[in-house]
């Protein structure tokens, strides 16, 4: 049995730093049966200006999202500082973040959770096994998974 929340359209927010995976990430979403909108930051200081409409996204109104996929090893900020300041923050703390990441380091994994990470999930390296994660992630988070209301 299908599940049927009515989602209109699911708002992703991926940020990772390598454009093959971006482009991965795009295809999987794409080919989804859940309707997504995919916004792409490259680093944690691009993600949170996206999430607070500063920097080079001052006067836009970018859409609150349902779910962030988030890179840990990234050039500026790195994902678990970028968590840290998304938890931080009483207006998008609510937002879950998964780690989505090539470390399999236990000292990642915990300091991850400790900082307030939804899940962990360590990229798998063969296509199949990336785009099945993906599936399933968005499956979970965007069907099965009540999401916090948006509040802005």
């Amino acid at each position: 049995m299908e599940n049927t929340k009515n989602y209109k359209e699911a708002v992703i927010l991926l940020v990772e730093d390598s454009l093959a995976d971006q482009e991965l990430v795009r295809r999987v979403m794409e080919n989804s049966k859940i309707r997504n909108t995919l916004y792409i930051a490259e680093d944690g200081v691009e993600a949170l200006d996206f999430l607070r409409g500063q920097g080079a996204y001052i006067g836009q109104t970018n859409p609150r999202p349902d779910l962030i996929l988030m890179d840990i090893n990234m050039p500026r900020m790195d994902g678990k500082q970028t968590l840290s300041g998304i938890r931080r923050d009483d207006d998008l703390k609510s937002i879950p973040v998964i780690m989505l990441t090539t470390s399999t380091s236990e000292r990642d994994v915990f300091e991850s959770y400790n900082l307030g990470a939804n899940a962990y999930i360590s990229k798998p390296v063969d296509f199949d096994g990336f785009t099945e994660s993906i599936l399933q992630l968005e499956s979970f988070w965007l069907l099965v998974a009540t999401l916090p209301p948006k509040t802005s």
